[in-house]
């Protein structure tokens, strides 16, 4: 039902789940065992380190806090969740090697401000639009100019 929000205690619940999710995701198929798993992810950036912080007040840059997890409705919190898997599967796919060819790094287009499912066109589209705001020959600053082109680079060679 749109509108239904969740307590403080079902998100922080839910969240963690994530967490556990993630890391089975992305070292549980190789054999390891449930020690090896937990060390190997406490070496390794899990894509939930960007996305959550469930303290009370956020004390890390994060993409959703717990006060702005608590603020959504179940739908949005829907998208939240659709869009921390694709990230999780994007890292995982790209640590084993086998991405396709239309699966784009979500962090890269939200640098571009286009939502984690924007297809080939959209991208090319938001360049064309940012690359005519940044471009030294309007007076932007070069060193932005430079950055999205490499993202750009990095978008499409994947």
């Amino acid at each position: 039902m749109s509108g239904e929000k969740f307590t403080r205690e079902e998100i922080k619940r839910k969240i963690r789940k994530l967490k556990k999710l993630e890391v089975k995701i992305r070292f549980n198929n190789f054999g390891f065992s449930q020690d090896d798993i937990c060390e190997k992810s406490k070496n390794i950036r899990l894509v939930w380190d960007d996305f959550f912080d469930l303290n009370d007040c956020c004390k890390k840059k994060v993409k959703y806090s717990l006060y702005t997890l608590l603020n959504m409705d179940k739908d949005e919190l829907k998208e939240v969740i659709s869009e921390f898997f694709l990230n999780v599967y994007f890292i995982y796919y790209k640590e084993n090697g086998f991405l396709n060819a239309g699966l784009y790094d979500p962090s890269l287009l939200a640098q571009f401000g286009l939502p984690y499912n924007a297809d080939r066109e959209a991208i090319k589209k938001r360049f064309r639009e940012l690359a005519k705001k940044y471009h030294p020959d309007t007076g932007s600053d070069s060193t932005k100019f430079i950055e999205l082109m490499e993202n750009y680079k990095k978008l499409l060679d994947e």
